[in-house]
């Protein structure tokens, strides 16, 4: 008796790990039948690119080409680039999807279908700030993906990649979506999809995939420190390149809108100053002059809540929605302005390209005002070249800065303040004074240049101590 208790009570655990195994096993999806379906409509891409001619030709010493010949050259051949990627199919008469960068430069592109056939490609458009491409092939009745809608997207549902990576063709990948609407540096138009699928070189372009077979994502990106896959791959949602496919398909690029303001996001501290309930909205540091903001009426200082009737929580998401709209539509854009809610009427134009602003520079007459209660040292006036260079009217430049509330806020040496409290300090003398009167205990919104960029940092200043009763002798 004891000796078969001893049997079931070794046994009980290996059943009952057989048999949570097998529950699991029977709760995770079957991929087959998706992964043979869609791996039809998926094909793999070289790009080639001749290489231009000669290099260093011209920086040969004359007394070389003397013994050597005209022709003697220190650099070796140059050779021609290649690329390698994926895409897909997304109309039976040859239209192509990829990202921009697998295509990039190149003076043929060759399409490899499912059933090993060989297409020369045309590029009929690229869109360089969304990373997509549509490519044209010769072909009718092929096979395609079906489009899906990001939105319906969970975060922690399954999805699944098809692509080449390292040249290993058609490899069959799955994973979870991890976030949505991510914002990357090099992709402020593209709310990108986050996912834990393994990507790696050679998967660019491919589709993503949800469970029902449609394709709602371009794999296009991943986050690595070694260069391969680390967990962290980001996808290109599919309503977005479809926006650039409708574009390139009429024009062969694509326009987008902006405001033409320079934005950031709503601290707590930056919340308090403006007496908004919560850290929410695109904080307008900056309106570039000449520029559809300036015609629709934005200050410095607005706090932008909604566009079109959608609400804002990051800055991130401002230029998303406006780089999304129609270019010559006019749209709703609601501010907090003086703790107050008003809605202006916003007519989108073409993003142009991109500028670049000067870096201050000059000198200018220092000055030692009393500032000890902000914790700065010495100020200056802006300088003529200065305000040249960075296009504005005035403002004082912060020489040196202790400790106290100054560097609190953040602010650095070298820093330009061009605004108290939502009134323009064009000189030392008016920060002085207005310095003079600022409240104890309160978040104070400050407009800072730095090095050509505008920011705006919360000053905050302690109440000072009451001084104490003299002392009875």
């Amino acid at each position: 008796m004891l000796s078969a208790a001893r049997s079931l009570a070794f046994r009980l655990p290996v059943v009952l790990g057989f048999m949570l195994a097998a529950s699991a096993q029977a709760e995770l999806p079957d991929f087959s039948p998706l992964a043979d379906e869609a791996g039809k409509a998926v094909v793999n891409i070289s790009a080639s690119a001749k290489s231009s001619k000669r290099a260093g030709q011209q920086d040969v010493p004359e007394i070389f080409r003397k013994f050597f010949g005209e022709d003697f050259n220190f650099a070796p051949a140059p050779q021609d680039r290649q690329s390698f990627g994926s895409g897909f199919i997304i109309s039976k008469d040859g239209y192509v999807l990829t990202n921009n960068h697998v295509v990039q430069g190149a003076d043929k592109v060759t399409v490899r279908l499912s059933d090993r056939r060989e297409i020369d490609a045309e590029v009929v458009g690229t869109d360089e700030r969304s990373d997509v491409a549509l490519l044209k092939i010769e072909g009718h009745d092929l096979p395609v993906l079906k489009i899906g809608d990001p939105d319906k997207l969970k975060v922690g549902e399954w999805v699944l990649a098809i692509g080449s990576p390292f040249g290993f063709e058609y490899s069959v990948t799955a994973g979870i979506v991890s976030a949505k609407a991510r914002t990357l540096p090099n992709g402020s138009y593209v709310p990108f999809i986050q996912t834990d699928v393994a990507i790696n070189p050679g998967n660019s372009g491919g589709p993503l995939l949800n469970m029902k077979g449609e394709v709602i994502g371009i794999n296009s990106q991943i986050y690595s420190r070694s260069g391969g896959f680390m967990g962290l791959s980001f996808a290109i949602p599919i309503d977005v390149a479809m926006e650039a496919v409708d574009q390139l398909k009429s024009s062969g690029h694509v326009s987008r809108g902006y405001l033409g303001v320079v934005i950031q996001d709503i601290s707590r501290d930056l919340a308090d100053a403006y007496g908004l309930p919560r850290p929410a909205g695109a904080l307008v540091s900056k309106v570039l002059p000449g520029t559809p903001a300036e015609k629709a009426g934005l200050k410095e200082g607005d706090v932008i809540t909604q566009f079109n009737g959608r609400d804002i929580n990051l800055s991130a998401e401002l230029p998303q929605m406006v780089g999304r709209v129609k270019v010559g539509n006019s749209y709703p854009l609601t501010v907090i302005r003086d703790g107050k809610a008003r809605t202006l009427n916003f007519e989108v134009a073409a993003l142009p390209e991109d500028g670049t602003q000067a870096a201050p520079g000059g000198k200018g007459k220092p000055a030692k005002p009393d500032l000890s209660r902000l914790g700065i040292n010495s100020i200056r006036d802006l300088s003529a070249e200065e305000k040249t260079a960075l296009k504005i009217d005035g403002g004082v430049v912060l020489m040196q800065i202790g400790e106290g509330a100054a560097t609190d806020a953040g602010l650095r040496a070298g820093d330009v303040i061009v605004s108290l409290q939502g009134k323009a300090v064009g000189t030392a003398k008016e920060f002085v004074e207005a310095a003079k009167n600022l409240p104890a205990g309160k978040a104070l919104p400050l407009s800072v240049n730095r090095r050509g960029q505008p920011i705006i940092l919360v000053l905050r200043l302690e109440a000072a101590e009451p001084a104490s009763p003299p002392k009875k002798k």
